[in-house]
């Protein structure tokens, strides 16, 4: 179901009457900032302390993959900036802690410019009436939620104070994305297996990690048998830190072990596939259970069933892993931000229920 279908079915018929009154689309995104030249930035998070690092990755060509791992193709993509670490606890905690009457104030600011706690609106469309029925409508959950309570301790006591956050699904990666979007005014996302491979390569130029395996890795052999703070080993010829080990990291993409031979054009453009079933979905790169050989920007796997063996839920839980603690997310901002609601809407996945 479609982005305007989805959101308050019957009240949109209302909202596009009175938007169109307002001066605006019902499509209409609002960005709170100007346009962010191509350079590393900071973004603040409406309502937190708490600050998302990003690295601009140029866009480009160039060849994909390896002969080792699958083969290789021409592969072109967007500018795009990367988040420089990957995303912490504190951070994830910020979204799942989330308040849901703030969260629908900050997607109707967001998405149409309709301050529905205002004393005073401008159009005289916006009835009182009207912002009251906007105040007290329910955000359904496939637009917007917030994680339900995990099972038990997620992080086998490895810690949370400044720690990747581990054990998140692919669907509560992606609706982390969503929550950013609403409290920044700026699309975020999940990063493309091209995109990730590119940032993690050094660029289209890049140098890709100089040094070591163990100066920009954590791997089985030096992680202790855990994972450590982002940051804490040296960044990759772009300045992003640990795209080689510490965590793996779930990127955009429906897994598919024949992923270059899928790929069409010479280069493919922007590849990704867009996911439409629950299992496998793509994770890139090696982590702290990980051997060295495998802290890799080639290495690839695919999400399993496995993952959630310990919940005893049916079905089980759309939000939590109970066995994947060595898997994590870092996000994208596309340097051409979609211009619309309907845009955004391309890069939107449903929610699968999960009977495994």
């Amino acid at each position: 179901m479609g982005f305007k279908n989805k959101l308050f079915v019957g009240l949109l018929i209302v909202m596009a009457s009175l938007l169109t009154g307002y001066g605006l689309t019902e499509s209409q995104v609002h960005h709170e900032t100007d346009p962010i030249p191509f350079e590393e930035f900071s973004q603040s998070i409406k309502g937190t302390d708490r600050m998302v690092e990003m690295v601009p990755v140029p866009g480009g060509q160039f060849t994909m993959g390896s002969d080792e791992y699958g083969g290789k193709h021409q592969v072109e993509v967007d500018p795009f900036w990367i988040s420089k670490f990957e995303i912490t606890w504190d951070l994830y905690n910020q979204f799942a802690n989330a308040s849901l009457e703030d969260l629908r104030r900050d997607l109707f600011k967001t998405f149409y410019g309709v301050d529905i706690d205002a004393d005073a609106i401008s159009s005289p469309t916006l009835t009182d009436e009207v912002l009251e029925v906007l105040r007290e409508a329910d955000i359904p959950a496939d637009v917007i939620s917030t994680p339900s309570p995990s099972w038990g301790d997620l992080t086998r006591g490895m810690g949370t104070d400044g720690y990747p956050a581990v054990n998140v699904t692919h669907y509560a990666a992606f609706m982390f994305t969503k929550w950013l979007t609403v409290k920044t005014g700026n699309f975020y996302r999940l990063p493309t297996e091209a995109e990730w491979e590119l940032a993690c390569r050094g660029g289209i130029e890049g140098e890709d990690h100089p040094g070591g395996i163990d100066q920009h890795a954590w791997h089985r052999e030096n992680s202790g048998r855990t994972y450590h703070q982002p940051g804490s080993k040296e960044p990759n010829s772009l300045g992003i830190h640990d795209m080689l080990g510490n965590v793996a990291e779930w990127t955009f993409d429906q897994y598919h072990e024949d992923y270059i031979q899928r790929l069409e054009g010479e280069p493919a453009v922007n590849p990704w596939f867009r996911p439409d079933e629950l299992y496998p979905r793509a994770v890139r790169g090696g982590s702290w259970m990980d051997s060295p050989e495998q802290a890799s920007c080639f290495q690839r796997r695919g999400s399993d069933p496995n993952w959630k063996r310990d919940d005893p839920q049916l079905p089980k839980s759309l939000w939590w892993h109970t066995n994947a603690f060595n898997i994590g997310f870092r996000v994208v901002k596309p340097a051409n931000q979609p211009e619309s609601a309907e845009d955004m809407e391309e890069y939107w996945i449903e929610a699968i229920q999960d009977y495994n």
